[in-house]
């Protein structure tokens, strides 16, 4: 650990025994328990907010999450002498959960929806007494942005629009690839897949256009309903007392139906698109906390979209185009690949036929 981390940690009440390091963080073992020491890479009001959620939860549900500590001035971001900002959490004695385990990908299915129950209707967060850095104007530095810290991100779009855009984008880069005097083994792939994976797409919006998702999504933003924004296993602690889940930087009010369909997408990948394990997993979730009528046609219009394909096809956009990584074209064909199980799976759990 650096003088400069040592230094962080000695503005909060902790005596720290030891540290190691692990994916950029530290872990501290202190006189009052575990700790993870992390830049904060989020503002101040979304570790405020971080807090307020991991509170409500620990108050009405006792579930445990990685809250952020204060230091000795009370704040919750640190800066570092070089102008770096960081928070202190509380973290667990524990190891990720292991989805390719039944058990544990069940464990951790039920604690989403024991998160899913006490995050409706969270009370308000209270906003922080000074104002949050803004977005820099026309022509200010990105550097001189950085040093006032980070921004919150923009307000999220309804899936619909969500859709839109990114199917815009998918023509656009087939138009590109298109016209491109020479093409890789990446743009031949993608070109030869483009049609039957568009069709996924298009099917997507045909299903979201008769469903009441928009309502779902508006009432949820009304009532405060949260979501985590990123539960996947990396984010849950098996532990000797259970559940303990973190990571909630991406929490934000809106359809808690993303977090289960993000689950199981990720876990549906590492199972093969397994038909009895997806239903074992959607009776866990709903003998806590049983999906409404909308909430299961959300799901079902997440898993028909192809979002990976898209993922891909938006990196290699974003890219330098001159040498795109083998392991791309590896991942492209894979995510066909899955599609075609995919497509198994929806008709026998959603009734769903291409």
């Amino acid at each position: 650990m650096q003088d400069y981390e040592l230094s962080i940690l000695e503005q909060y009440p902790v005596t720290v025994k030891s540290t190691r390091k692990m994916r950029g963080a530290f872990f501290c073992d202190t006189d009052q328990g575990l700790f993870l020491l992390r830049e904060a890479g989020v503002s101040r009001r979304r570790v405020l907010l971080m807090r307020h959620v991991g509170l409500h939860l620990l108050r009405e549900g006792g579930l445990r999450t990685d809250l952020p500590v204060a230091n000795r001035d009370g704040e919750y971001v640190t800066v570092s002498p070089d102008g770096r900002s960081y928070i202190l959490k509380e973290w667990y004695a524990g190891r990720e959960c292991d989805v390719r385990r039944t058990r544990e990908l069940l464990e951790g299915t039920a604690n989403l929806a024991h998160l899913h129950r006490f995050m409706e209707r969270v009370p308000p967060c209270p906003a922080p007494e000074e104002p949050e850095p803004e977005e820099p104007g026309p022509g200010e530095d990105r550097e001189a942005q950085k040093e006032r810290g980070p921004v919150e991100e923009p307000p999220r779009r309804s899936l619909g629009k969500e859709y839109e855009s990114h199917n815009r984008e998918l023509r656009k880069i087939r138009r590109f690839i298109r016209e491109k005097p020479s093409r890789g083994e990446f743009e031949l792939a993608f070109l030869g897949c483009f049609d039957s994976m568009f069709a996924w797409a298009r099917r997507a919006m045909e299903e979201l256009e008769r469903t009441d998702c928009g309502e779902l999504d508006r009432k949820s933003r009304q009532e405060n309903t949260m979501l985590h924004g990123d539960y996947n296993y990396h984010n849950i602690l098996l532990t000797d007392a259970g559940c303990a889940t973190t990571n909630f930087d991406r929490c934000r009010p809106g359809v808690q139906a993303e977090d289960l369909y993000y689950f199981l997408r990720k876990a549906m990948e590492k199972h093969g698109w397994n038909v009895r394990c997806a239903d074992h997993m959607l009776d866990a979730y709903s003998a806590i906390r049983p999906l409404s009528a909308a909430e299961t046609d959300y799901l079902k219009v997440r898993l028909i979209y192809p979002e990976k394909f898209w993922k891909l096809a938006d990196a290699y956009y974003r890219s330098g185009k001159a040498w795109i990584p083998v392991k791309s074209v590896e991942k492209l064909r894979t995510a066909v690949m899955q599609t075609e199980e995919k497509g198994r799976f929806l008709e026998q759990i959603f009734r769903v036929r291409m």
